[in-house]
């Protein structure tokens, strides 16, 4: 469904945004250098932990506003949306990018975005949108 070209345009498309890619080519995209969504390929631990339940497809990790928004998220959608221990008590999802909609996956970047952009960018940012 959705693909990191996918990620690529709507996180660029957003204002102070920066690329990187990591020394292990692990993609990330930061707002003032702060991360908001990036790859998050399976560690050792993770995938023992969620057993047969580990997907084998690209993996997004993407921050919430908190860890109900989280919560919210994983209840809605546990097709598309898991966590692992790694992010227990940590405000961050983890996606299964070819399970997301581009239009869900849409929302979810921006919403990421809005929670680490700087505060007044982030209001001119909606202030454009209305």
């Amino acid at each position: 469904m959705s693909t990191w070209d996918d990620v690529r345009r709507l996180a660029m498309g957003l204002p102070l945004v920066e690329e990187r890619d990591t020394e292990d080519d692990v993609l990330q995209w930061r707002v003032k250098d702060k991360l908001f969504v990036w790859e998050r390929p399976l560690r050792q631990g993770d995938i023992a932990a969620l057993g047969e339940s580990a997907p084998d497809g690209p993996i997004l990790a993407a921050r919430t506003p908190d860890v109900g928004a989280k919560a919210a998220l994983l209840a809605d959608n546990p097709k598309v949306y898991f966590t692992t221990p790694h992010f227990d008590g940590y405000p961050a999802v983890l996606v299964r990018l070819d399970e997301i909609e581009v239009k869900e996956l849409a929302e979810l970047v921006v919403e990421a975005w809005l929670g680490r952009a700087p505060r007044r960018v982030a209001k001119q940012y909606l202030a454009d949108r209305r």
